[in-house]
C-alpha cells in the first residue's frame, strides 16, 4: 500500500473522523464504523486534508480542470481547502464552487457560492463519502442547469465500498456508471482494515480481532458484489 494512504488512514483515526463501534447509518444500516468529515476542524487537520486530496486529484485525475465544486454542506469546505491546496502544491489556479440547499434570493443572489459556472468549465467534484450517491442526484442537474459544464470526476476521502441504491455495485461505481465520469476515492476500507488490522496508531489498537470480524460480518450483507 502506497504510503500516502498509510498516513491518510492514520490521519483519519487521530482526528477521530474515523471510529469503530456500533452506529445506525442514514440509510438504517447498522455498521460497525462510521466516518464524519465534519470531525476535522482545526487548521492543521483541513490543511492536510486539502493537501490530501489535491495530491489524490492530481494521481487519479490530472490537473486539467476549472471549478472544484463541493456539494452542501460537508462539501463546502472541501471544495475551498482543496482549491487552496492544488494553488499551493501545484501553482494551479482554479476556482471553487458550492450549491445552496435554497437559493437566495437578495444580495448575492443565486444557487450558487464562490464562482459562477460558464459553458465550457471542466469542474471536479468533492465529497467527503458516497454511500448512496443521493448527494450527486440533488447537485448534478444543479451543474448542468447553470451552464454546459463537463464533471470531469468526483473524488471522495473514503470508499465505504458498501452497495448502493442497484444492490450490486459500490455506490460510487454507481455514479460512474450513472453519469459517465470517473470517481475514486483517497482510500478505501479495503485498505483502512488492511491497514489497520492489529496495528497500533497511537498506542492502541482500533481494529482488533473482534471487530474486524465486525467488519467482515457488515460486508457479507451489504458489501458490493461487483
Amino acid at each position: 500500500m502506497e504510503r500516502y494512504k498509510q498516513e491518510f488512514i492514520e490521519f483519519m483515526v487521530e482526528s477521530d473522523v474515523l471510529k469503530f463501534g456500533d452506529f445506525t447509518l442514514k440509510s438504517g444500516r447498522k455498521s460497525p464504523f462510521f466516518m464524519n468529515a465534519g470531525a476535522y476542524v482545526t487548521g492543521s487537520q483541513l490543511h492536510r486534508l486539502g493537501l490530501a486530496y489535491a495530491q489524490a486529484i492530481n494521481e487519479n485525475f490530472g490537473l486539467d480542470f476549472d471549478v472544484v465544486f463541493g456539494p452542501a454542506y460537508k462539501g463546502i469546505p472541501l471544495s475551498v481547502i482543496t482549491t487552496m491546496a492544488i494553488q499551493e502544491l501545484y501553482g494551479k489556479e482554479v476556482r471553487y464552487c458550492s450549491n445552496r440547499k435554497e437559493a437566495k434570493d437578495h444580495g448575492d443572489t443565486g444557487i450558487l457560492l464562490g464562482s459562477p459556472l460558464a459553458d465550457g468549465d471542466r469542474v471536479l467534484i468533492v465529497e467527503d463519502v458516497t454511500t448512496s450517491g443521493k448527494s450527486i442526484e440533488e447537485t448534478y442537474p444543479i451543474l448542468r442547469a447553470q451552464a454546459d459544464v463537463e464533471v470531469v470526476g468526483l473524488m471522495v476521502s473514503l470508499n465505504r465500498m458498501e452497495v448502493g441504491k442497484g444492490g450490486s455495485m459500490c455506490a460510487l461505481d454507481e455514479v460512474r456508471e450513472r453519469y459517465g465520469f470517473p470517481t475514486a476515492a483517497i482510500v478505501t476500507m479495503q485498505d483502512v482494515v488492511e491497514y489497520l488490522h492489529n496495528r497500533e496508531v497511537r498506542g492502541r489498537v482500533v481494529i482488533d480481532d473482534q471487530v474486524k470480524a465486525a467488519i467482515d460480518a457488515y460486508y457479507e450483507q451489504y458489501g458490493a458484489k461487483a
